[in-house]
């Protein structure tokens, strides 16, 4: 499964996510060995930012992916304090450090700041000018800041929001404009950071499926063909499983189940962060 980009190319449906990764010694073993199993599996976009664990995650991607640069969609992000026209371009450089690589295949300003949105675009456009970045794209911006956005010059490629079962509120206005707009959206958080998994609604739907709840809410975030989901997974078993939501594909009878516990909006509000 894959998702399309406006630019024409193509990105997994599902990736990694490495937000509260490198936070601990004795889990570093075990966070790059998941990253190197999710490749093996053909989850190949990594998404990391410079804010997680203050460029700590961003070292680890590194390590995880040397020698095997090649096979990876690797995406990071720049803090909106960073987001100045220089400051855009000493965070970047300062990512690719960390990471090991000469350019970032799409780059992310991680949350609307202070910084006008015109500054930090005209500083995305010269570093792909300069060869360190092939995309950029934003993060937690709601639609009146999509439409702001998409007035200046360039291409923004996603817009990566928080969005699961229990946020639904995208749905009302932003989903909607976003495809209408050709543009994806990746879903952070699709499980709520394991919140979702005590339901008893999930429960019921994974029985039905022999899969497990993690799997029925990726698979449910998936649904979407203009929706990706980058899920956190510390261990290869953890990556397994949210690989294996790849084939699992719900019925109108589990739809209507998971739209009974978790309701669609009723009306527009404002974005959710986490």
């Amino acid at each position: 499964m894959t998702v399309a980009l406006p630019s024409g190319s193509t990105i997994p449906a599902l990736g990694m996510g490495t937000w509260m990764m490198a936070e601990s010694p004795a889990r570093r073993a075990s966070e790059i060995a998941a990253l190197r199993e999710g490749l093996d599996l053909g989850l190949t976009l990594i998404d990391t930012a410079e804010m997680y664990a203050n460029g700590a995650a961003e070292s680890l991607v590194g390590e995880a992916i040397a020698g095997r640069r090649s096979e990876v969609f690797l995406v990071s992000k720049v803090l909106p304090s960073n987001a100045s026209a220089s400051g855009t371009v000493r965070a970047c450089e300062a990512s690719l450090r960390r990471l090991g690589t000469d350019h970032l295949d799409l780059y992310l300003l991680h949350w609307r700041g202070s910084v006008p949105l015109a500054q930090t675009v005209e500083a995305f456009a010269g570093l792909q000018e300069a060869g360190k970045i092939r995309h950029w794209g934003v993060s937690n911006l709601d639609l009146d800041d999509m439409r702001e956005l998409t007035a200046l010059p360039g291409h923004c490629q996603t817009n990566q929001i928080l969005y699961n079962l229990s946020r639904r509120g995208p749905e009302h206005d932003l989903l909607p404009w976003h495809a209408s707009a050709g543009i994806p959206v990746m879903a952070y958080s699709p499980v709520e950071q394991g919140r979702l998994l005590d339901s008893p609604a999930l429960a019921s739907v994974a029985a039905r499926h022999d899969a497990t709840p993690a799997q029925v809410a990726l698979a449910w975030v998936l649904r979407l063909p203009h929706v990706n989901a980058i899920p956190k997974a510390g261990t290869v078993e953890h990556v397994r499983e949210n690989a294996a939501a790849l084939s699992l594909r719900l019925t109108d009878e589990d739809f209507a189940q998971l739209d009974g516990a978790f309701p669609p909006p009723e009306g527009p509000g404002p974005l959710e962060m986490l």
